[in-house]
């Protein structure tokens, strides 16, 4: 069912619409090294296919799961000769091209960049990450898309009754509801959606009118898999994190039963959610790192299904927390500081004397302990004497931080008023 055409090709308008600089190139038999990016099932095998198609050059296909730096060697050789002999281009489809290693992904550039070979790279991974900077410099980037449910939907309709290439049945065979449901489960990958098909149809084979429900005792429930090491699991945590810091709860379990129902970590989650509490609601309010704690906790003794609802507890509960990243900024401006100033001497007054010599070098002298004063406070320095007056905790406005500030704030001006011991 692989399109031959870019008429034919849905799914990926921006790339292929008319005047396209993709296409214009596909078009013109004038195609540059390119990478073709984008998840499973997408188009991108079929786009070379296309192009493949298209251009007069010489197109030879690998893929970096079975070949080696000796078959680039062999291709790079058989290239030269057809250029030298017959002044023919060679153009190269590398399907999976992340999976080659540093040293097999070097042994492109020199022949990339002199023109040898046009290049055509499909990656499922960031090429940021996946391939070298210097390959990816020399190679123009396309982003494919997820197809969505209504490019699904005409690929399928076209498969179940395309008597050439497709299953030849009648347009009756799958109600639109049971083809909607197929193309809603399959994550935008094509190739997933037209497996299910077959599957339903060779299930109820002889059947018209096949429905959503059919579809669902057919076909399994939808894997929501991906690589957890890959790009897409960095995506998924980063629209946890970030709806939890904007203060949206929907979002925040959304993103958390994805990631759940994906196979990740529970614990993995429960960790950045302990960090989340720390990092961007702090003091104002001290509850969430307890909330994150417990939900550990709980996790821990009930395991799942029934511990996962504690997981979702501490997200909603923090997504919904007065947020403050002071004690995060403060922790980064101190690191600074104590980097820039270096170990700055503790001021005598606040060291430990227990020996006769320590006292007699005034270790401890004029300490003022803070519990025999009004309010258990006393107007005495404990910064090092250059830092003294420096503030690296700014609280916030917020939650419970807003008791704290008024807290400081009254104390600072009490050690405005007051003789400081350290200072004076």
């Amino acid at each position: 069912m692989r399109p031959e055409t870019l008429d034919e090709f849905v799914g990926q308008d921006p790339l292929t619409a008319k005047g396209s600089l993709l296409r214009k190139a596909i078009e013109d038999d004038r195609v540059f090294s390119l990478l073709l990016w984008g998840p499973p099932g997408c188009g991108k095998t079929t786009l070379a296919g296309i192009i493949a198609r298209a251009t007069q050059a010489e197109f030879v296909e690998i893929s970096a799961v079975l070949s080696g730096v000796r078959d680039i060697r062999d291709i790079i050789a058989r290239a030269r000769e057809r250029r030298t002999l017959y002044k023919g281009r060679t153009l190269l489809f590398v399907d999976e091209i992340h999976r080659f290693n540093k040293a097999q992904q070097d042994a492109f550039l020199h022949h990339v960049e002199n023109g040898l070979i046009v290049l055509v790279g499909a990656t499922t991974e960031n090429p940021s990450f996946e391939v070298i900077p210097a390959l990816v410099s020399r190679c123009r980037v396309f982003t494919l898309k997820s197809l969505d449910p209504e490019s699904i939907l005409s690929i399928l309709k076209r498969a179940l009754t395309d008597s050439a290439k497709g299953l030849g049945l009648g347009a009756d065979t799958l109600t639109e509801e049971a083809l909607e449901h197929i193309a809603g489960v399959c994550g935008g990958d094509a190739r997933i959606a037209l497996t299910n098909l077959e599957t339903v149809v060779l299930h109820f084979s002889g059947k018209t009118g096949i429905t959503a429900r059919d579809v669902e005792e057919a076909v399994e429930k939808k894997s929501l898999l991906y690589d957890k090491a890959g790009e897409e699991h960095y995506n998924l945590i980063s629209a946890f994190i970030k709806s939890l810091r904007g203060s949206d709860p929907d979002a925040a379990v959304y993103w958390l039963e994805r990631m759940l129902s994906a196979g990740d970590d529970p614990y993995y989650m429960l960790r950045r959610m302990v960090r989340f509490a720390t990092e961007d609601i702090g003091m104002a309010d001290p509850g969430a790192l307890t909330m994150a704690l417990n939900a550990s906790d709980a996790y821990r003794l009930l395991g799942p299904p029934e511990g996962e609802d504690a997981l979702f507890q501490a997200a909603v509960y923090l997504a919904t927390a007065p947020k403050s990243n002071s004690v995060y900024l403060a922790h980064k401006e101190v690191k600074k500081k104590v980097q820039a100033t270096g170990y700055a001497p503790v001021p005598l007054h606040i060291r430990n004397a227990p020996t006769t010599l320590m006292k007699d070098l005034k270790y401890g002298e004029g300490y003022q302990y803070a519990h025999d004063h009004p309010d258990a406070f006393v107007s005495q320095t404990y910064l090092p004497d250059r830092l003294e007056g420096v503030r690296f905790y700014i609280p916030s406005d917020r939650g419970y931080e807003k008791i704290v500030k008024q807290r400081l704030e009254a104390w600072i001006k009490l050690k405005k008023k007051g003789s400081v011991p350290g200072l004076s």
